[in-house]
């Protein structure tokens, strides 16, 4: 008989609760990276939407060249210069508007969600979100096909996305932080959130992929991936692994699978089935446990019954209450400032300061995203090892200032120092944002003030990235109004941003600095102390 190969024997080492968990970790995943690469194309599309004219084009040129289009000319030439209203000397504040509508419905509406989420299926509230947001980012590149220069059309429409887009984050982080314990989590949670970067990446591939000749594809095209990734939500999300257990509990219902089923005749002729066990001295009923001798139970198709009422909701100023929820949530709002600047500006900046096409801007921009995987992980890692999430951030957004200043002044010597300075930046940035936005959150959701209510993770993540999301608005807003005046006011408002975040982790910080971590006594330790307080 020829051995078993080694790759099947790792498979078949893995039980069905951790498959269970790996399709979840995977799932929820692919379901975010979605999300964030249909918010990425609008940052590619800028210096599309408004070019630098080196030419100005006779109207004898226009007619001539008109003539001799062929069919497979785009529907807009290089000839139009920019988009209308985006040619005009204020397109800097109009494409910071079009950033804040998204951005502050986000803001407004991750309030909402979480709240809404907590009372909802999971999994239908997440595929409707995810089906709308692909309508909504569909449309704004419909903008282009059908010629559409209103601002008020694509404002409208960043709000509706920024709305429905809400839906993503706390359903989300409650599958992940309902599948995953707190041992290690600051390592999954860093290697799970690294979704946000390579959401960016795909998107700004795609994106560039075809801003430079119909941008409207660059649109369409991650509206209809985030679409269809919630068709398979709807048919593969699993929320909570209470759900895979009620699944098995009902197969072994239904098949009567190591458990005694009786049909007996019942009222009218119907036949009603009971479920019953047996221990030495009596038999039961599974439901309600009553005596089979006095009196007999059908059993319902209900699997679980619960000794006690499901727990409430958590209301808003609950989770306000909960210690550390304050602190981290204003936190995150100046590290989400800093965060979403880069992701919103980021490839217009390196196309003004570098002289490159969108296209190319677009790529180099990525390796900020590449630099945030790696932060985000090492955070997480440092995290656990340390026990002190807060004073971990507190660290990399120390180091983060002036290494922003650094690629201010770096980023125009070259592309080699250019590269080495956004994978340092994209570590420093995104570290304290995904460890905050993922277990942190997390932790605080299922803290021990909560006494054991689940049900408060939805609403905790909501709040911490809701306040977050404010920043994330304010961020981009400021750097369309503050580059007027040149770049180095934005990377001066960047700066003070991460010294605030550092600011509002103080007294966090010095708390866990102050307490040592707890290690568990031994049980011989223990033994020995009984013995010698009996002596």
């Amino acid at each position: 008989m020829a051995p078993v190969p080694p790759g099947i024997r790792l498979l078949v080492s893995f039980n069905r609760s951790q498959w269970y968990k790996a399709l979840t970790f995977i799932l929820t995943f692919l379901l975010y990276t979605s999300f964030h690469l249909s918010r990425k194309p609008i940052s590619i599309v800028k210096s599309e939407l408004h070019k630098n004219c080196t030419r100005v084009t006779q109207p004898g040129d226009v007619a001539s060249s008109s003539s001799q289009r062929s069919p497979l000319t785009p529907l807009h030439t290089s000839m139009d210069c920019s988009w209308k209203p985006f040619d005009k000397k204020n397109y800097k504040q109009l494409l910071g508007a079009m950033d804040y509508s998204f951005l502050c419905a986000y803001a407004v509406g991750m309030y909402l969600s979480g709240i809404i989420g907590e009372r909802l299926p999971i999994r239908l509230y997440l595929t409707v979100g995810m089906v709308t947001s692909g309508l909504f980012t569909c449309m704004f590149g419909l903008g282009y096909i059908y010629n559409i220069h209103n601002l008020g059309f694509y404002i409208f429409v960043q709000v509706l996305n920024g709305l429905v887009q809400t839906t993503g984050w706390p359903s989300v982080v409650t599958c992940i932080g309902n599948w995953f314990g707190k041992g290690r989590r600051g390592l999954i949670m860093g290697l799970w959130n690294s979704h946000t970067s390579v959401g960016n990446i795909l998107g700004s591939l795609i994106a560039g992929y075809w801003v430079s000749s119909n941008w409207g594809l660059s649109f369409i095209v991650p509206g209809i991936i985030i679409a269809a990734m919630g068709v398979v939500c709807y048919l593969f999300l699993i929320e909570h692994p209470n759900d895979v257990k009620c699944i098995q509990a009902q197969k072994s219902f239904l098949t009567g699978s190591g458990v005694p089923v009786r049909r007996l005749n019942g009222v009218d002729g119907h036949n009603e089935l009971y479920l019953q066990y047996k221990d030495d001295k009596k038999c039961y009923d599974t439901e309600l446990l009553i005596p089979k001798l006095s009196v007999r139970v059908p059993v319902q198709p209900i699997v679980m019954v619960k000794s006690q009422a499901e727990p409430s909701a958590i209301s808003f100023m609950g989770a306000l209450r909960i210690p550390g929820v304050i602190e981290f949530s204003l936190c995150l709002l100046f590290a989400k400032l800093v965060s979403y600047t880069f992701l919103f500006w980021l490839p217009l900046y390196i196309t003004k300061a570098a002289h490159l096409n969108a296209k190319k801007a677009g790529d180099i921009s990525t390796l900020f995203d590449v630099g945030g995987i790696a932060g985000g992980i090492l955070a997480g890692v440092i995290s656990d090892k340390s026990g002190k999430s807060a004073t971990t951030c507190a660290f990399m957004l120390l180091l983060a200032a002036p290494t922003l200043y650094g690629f201010s002044m770096i980023s125009e010597l070259g592309m080699g120092p250019t590269i080495g300075m956004l994978l340092l930046c994209g570590g420093l940035v995104n570290g304290p944002y995904a460890l905050i936005t993922t277990a942190v959150s997390a932790d605080l959701g299922t803290h021990k003030s909560l006494k054991g209510n689940a049900r408060a993770l939805s609403t905790v993540t909501a709040i911490i990235d809701g306040t977050g999301s404010v920043g994330a608005a304010l961020g981009p807003l400021l750097a369309g109004l503050l580059s007027a005046d040149g770049w180095d006011q934005v990377f001066y408002m960047l700066m003070t941003a991460d010294f605030l975040a550092l600011l509002l982790l103080l007294r966090l910080m010095s708390k866990e600095l102050a307490s040592s971590p707890s290690r568990p006594i031994p049980t011989t330790d223990l033994s020995l102390l009984s013995r010698l307080k009996e002596h």
